[in-house]
């Protein structure tokens, strides 16, 4: 009785585990849902699991109400609107907004094979490259697309930028390496030699590499609902709008001034995290 018993215990142990597993598992693979509340109507988006640095940054601060009473203070139709800058909950008439933060900024989370900047995609702003090499995102700021339905040709271009991008990424990363082994051997280092050696290792690998492509998935939604494709592969997409394009092409469609700030501003009145 006591080895059945024993028997039993490790069953039901093991179940409860399988059990807890698939809650966890299933749980994590849902997509949160925040409910933007703003003067002209609502908006619901989904953050997605595969960007979760900004994913869990988004809905930390919609629980605290940092967006609450921010407004839109940066709206180009046919491009996106933006908004998340903590210094617009007050704003004043005439003044361009942009700068502000939550004092921090989120690694970047960018990967154009997997999501892409159509129309309703949720993004987030960040500081050129030129003083953000890393393309590190705001902590605050986001856009969403509204953007313009793209042809085939274009779309064939940007593919080429974004894997010359990505050739460009490589060679970076390949000649610090080069240098940082060299400096370690003492080597005296030729800056023509080390160049020409490192693009000679880079071309090698680089003709056996899958190129970047759109799916036709992605290539469809850009030539029927439209989007901002140039922006692919630069800035970080983590999340799509569900419900409310309507009130998206509502803020685009506002009078605006000089700076692109709505002439009457659109306020985000409140975010819920659902």
């Amino acid at each position: 009785m006591k080895a059945k018993n024993i028997v039993l215990a490790v069953f039901l142990i093991a179940a409860i585990n399988f059990i807890t597993f698939c809650q966890t598992k299933n749980t994590k693979s849902v997509e949160k849902t925040v409910l933007i509340e703003t003067t002209l109507g609502s908006i619901k988006v989904k953050l997605y699991n595969e960007t979760p640095q900004h994913r869990d940054n988004f809905l930390k601060l919609a629980e605290e109400g940092f967006y609450d009473s921010l407004i839109f203070h940066r709206v180009i139709k046919d491009f996106m609107v933006q908004a998340g800058d903590p210094a617009t909950r007050n704003p004043q008439a005439g003044q361009r907004y942009g700068a502000g933060g939550p004092g921090y900024t989120v690694p970047a989370e960018i990967n154009p094979a997997q999501r892409i900047h159509k129309k309703g995609a949720l993004s987030a702003a960040r500081t050129g490259d030129q003083v953000n090499p890393e393309r590190r995102s705001s902590g605050s700021q986001f856009y969403i697309v509204q953007g313009k339905v793209t042809g085939d040709a274009e779309l064939a271009q940007i593919e080429m930028n974004i894997s010359q991008q990505a050739l460009q990424s490589m060679f970076n990363q390949m000649l610090a390496e080069e240098i940082q082994s060299r400096q370690a051997q003492g080597l005296t280092i030729n800056q023509d030699s080390l160049v020409s050696d490192v693009r000679q290792k880079l071309l090698a690998q680089w003709e056996g590499m899958e190129k970047f492509a759109y799916t036709p998935e992605q290539r469809e939604a850009y030539k029927t609902i439209g989007g901002t494709p140039f922006l692919d592969g630069a800035y970080t997409v983590f999340g799509e709008v569900v419900e409310g394009l309507d009130v998206v092409d509502k803020i685009a469609d506002v009078e605006t001034q000089p700076g692109d700030r709505p002439t009457s501003d659109v306020l985000i009145v409140k975010m819920t995290v659902e």
